[in-house]
């Protein structure tokens, strides 16, 4: 499915937030971190890009991308949220490639990456993963249980002088890179693998 983003307001550059993920379902998490997101960090709009197949994932009980389109669609419903395939639009396999293309598709938009502290522990495993700091800012929020091991994984230790006070998060999408924020917000235990797992027992 082709994007089609809201025009600038008053000649301002619209500022998208980008939640990329498998979304195998999508949740209500995924949601309740985009509102968070649209108010603490002032954007325009969230992007929810839907992942052909996570590179780091395996296929094995991963549902169709229709399938897990129609998800996101339903769970999206409402203002400021666009559902996406536009990774397999591109090409891109590599959230690093993602970016740089998108920034090259929409030269106006000004992006941020958003992703839970789950991700930040995991993300120097992720192909080319300093690019993706030198080429967005990025907002980690917190999840129970990685917090603390996030804020003391190798990427929050390489790029901690960088790391923006959370008051200044509405900022975060103008500084200059690499820049990220991490943000202690009311916390959501929903994900999307103890829902797989509701529904395979019944519940």
């Amino acid at each position: 499915m082709a994007l089609k983003p809201s025009p600038p307001a008053a000649g301002r550059r619209p500022r998208v937030g980008l939640l990329g993920g498998s979304f195998n379902p999508a949740h209500i998490g995924h949601l309740h971190i985009s509102r968070l997101a649209l108010d603490l960090l002032k954007l325009d709009e969230i992007w929810w890009l839907v992942s052909p197949q996570n590179p780091l994932k395996p296929a094995e009980g991963m549902a169709s991308l229709a399938d897990r389109l129609k998800s996101a669609r339903a769970m999206a419903r409402g203002r400021n949220l666009w559902v996406t395939d536009i990774e397999r639009e591109m090409g891109t396999r590599f959230t690093a490639e993602t970016v740089k293309a998108l920034k090259g598709r929409f030269p106006r938009h000004r992006f941020v990456w958003i992703m839970g502290a789950d991700n930040l522990i995991d993300i120097s495993r992720w192909n080319d993963w300093t690019s993706i700091f030198e080429t967005v800012p990025i907002a980690v929020f917190a999840r129970p249980a990685y917090s603390f091991r996030a804020l003391v994984s190798n990427a929050a230790k390489r790029y901690a002088r960088h790391r923006l006070n959370e008051s200044r998060a509405a900022a975060l999408v103008d500084t200059k890179l690499p820049a990220w924020v991490f943000l202690h917000i009311p916390l959501s235990t929903v994900s999307a693998t103890r829902i797989r797992g509701g529904t395979r027992s019944g519940r």
